[in-house]
């Protein structure tokens, strides 16, 4: 009984040195441990363009393959129109010295004109190339910029430092051009310049409603554009004057008669 008794602190000595070991153990454990790395942040996914955007860049693009065509048939045409022209006078000299008919000269004369009516032709598509799609371009932009002051009441007017919109007075149809054209023609003595009647290609490219209205290729802020205006504002009929270019396409003030061409 007295082994026992002397052996009791041993077997308690032990027990404490066991349970000291073993926490020194848990606790190397702990720091050898590996730290989680921190998470990277992912990047910022990119937002899809909207479908407007991409109409417009499409077209953007497409109009400048169309334009760039036109510009090589073009120089076509003005070489065949300089060999027509060579050709007629070498014909009217020998018409002048008894060698040559007047029908032949006058066939040569024919084929001059025919070869200046093309040049002509393909350089107001050009420039229609052009205008169209910066006027519409303009619409857009100014479509937003327009949506964020709210809904217009009837007669109001608007301006700031890119459009002005007159919302009008009175009811408006397209069938009311003839009048806006009398007035201008007498004014001014030259037809007004109607860029685009009703709907267009582009309005239909980028399903904009344009069949009731009508661009006028008029800076807002000339003598022709401010007497337009006026003209329109005393009639009553509802317009949008744009005073905005898009840079590296074209130049884009205009007069947009009618209501605004919303998307369908």
């Amino acid at each position: 009984m007295k082994q026992c008794a002397a052996n009791r602190p041993i077997r308690a000595s032990l027990i404490v040195s066991l349970v000291v070991c073993l926490i020194c153990v848990d606790t190397l454990a702990q720091k050898k441990k590996p730290k989680p790395s921190p998470t990277k942040p992912k990047p910022p996914v990119e937002q899809p363009q909207s479908d407007l955007a991409k109409l417009r860049d499409q077209y953007v693009s497409t109009t400048k393959e169309y334009k760039a065509s036109l510009e090589r048939l073009l120089a076509l045409y003005q070489n065949a129109l300089k060999k027509a022209e060579e050709k007629r006078d070498q014909a009217q000299k020998l018409f002048a010295d008894g060698l040559m008919s007047q029908r032949e000269v006058e066939k040569t004369e024919g084929d001059v004109a025919s070869a200046r009516l093309k040049v002509t032709e393909t350089q107001t598509q050009i420039t229609g190339a052009d205008t169209q799609i910066a006027q519409a371009l303009v619409e857009v932009e100014g479509e937003k910029e327009i949506a964020k002051l709210g809904p217009m009441s009837r007669g109001s007017l608007i301006r700031t430092t890119s459009f002005i919109r007159y919302n009008g007075a009175g009811a408006w149809a397209l069938a009311q051009a003839p009048k806006i054209e009398t007035f201008f023609q007498q004014t001014f003595k030259r037809p007004l310049p109607i860029a685009v009647f009703g709907q267009g290609a582009i309005h239909n490219q980028w399903r904009l409603d344009h069949r009731n209205a009508m661009d006028i290729s008029l800076n807002p802020d000339g003598a022709e554009g401010q007497a337009l205006i006026n003209f329109l504002q005393q009639n009553g009929i509802p317009f949008s004057a744009f005073r905005t270019a898009i840079p590296g396409v074209a130049t884009g003030p205009h007069i947009h008669i009618g209501r605004p061409s919303h998307r369908y």
